[in-house]
């Protein structure tokens, strides 16, 4: 498997040594803090990027506060009780951006989070006991299992919410194969994902960073974003 030192030679060389690398790094949420977040808040997580896909962030940004009131906090029950009449009227609310499709994934979520919830004490001890060698593997079950929830998504949400995640932006898929991988553009098949796990899961225990750290020296590592910038 390729080294990472020419990855975080070439990343500290782009961002203007350590001080200017570390405005782009991340670092997943200490676990405890993380294993204390309630249902409600990964189903709000869910919920704004399955809106924010294919639409002006920003914008979904700045109505969010009346996204959380009329989806009532995003509370799981109460979204799993809703009627069909009360989810066609919040279909109508213009407080929100009102795409029907995008709406009904909410109640589809709330039972897929309260399952698992149910099963493992909260949604967020089910992603903590999830192998962290196996990423490829929650990516595909958030697929599967939830609503809205492939392709970039899943990662988004699970990066937000504070998981130690990698993210297969076109930077990290291009440093990957700068460092010899043989993948696609944009890996999807269970062979290439395959090898983009084993990949991490090697850098890993070379150098002891997160995957979330990894992700973005790789990303930091090569493409068009050279000058230092503080990150979100």
């Amino acid at each position: 498997m390729a080294d990472f030192k020419p990855i975080l030679k070439r990343a500290l060389r782009r961002k203007d040594g350590e001080q200017g690398l570390e405005l782009w790094v991340l670092e997943p949420m200490p676990m405890a803090t993380f294993i204390s977040q309630p249902d409600h808040r990964f189903l709000s997580m869910m919920t704004k990027v399955i809106f924010q896909a294919g639409f002006v962030w920003r914008v979904i940004e700045n109505k969010w506060p009346d996204f959380e009131t009329v989806f009532l906090g995003f509370d799981t029950e109460k979204m799993m009780l809703l009627s069909p009449e009360q989810w066609e009227k919040i279909g109508t609310d213009k407080r929100i951006v009102r795409n029907m499709q995008k709406i009904i994934s909410v109640p589809q979520n709330a039972t897929y989070i309260d399952d698992q919830s149910r099963e493992y004490g909260s949604y967020a001890a089910f992603l903590q006991q999830w192998p962290q060698e196996d990423l490829i593997g929650l990516y595909r079950h958030l697929k599967q299992a939830g609503c809205r929830l492939g392709g970039m998504s899943g990662p988004r949400i699970l990066r937000q919410m504070g998981l130690d995640t990698f993210m297969l932006s076109t930077d990290v898929v291009m440093c990957l194969q700068d460092a010899g991988l043989d993948i696609a553009d944009q890996p999807s098949n269970k062979r290439d994902l395959t090898k983009v796990q084993d990949c991490f899961n090697s850098w890993r225990q070379q150098t002891g960073f997160s995957f979330t750290r990894l992700s973005r020296i790789c990303a930091s590592s090569i493409g068009q974003n050279y000058a230092p910038k503080a990150h979100t």
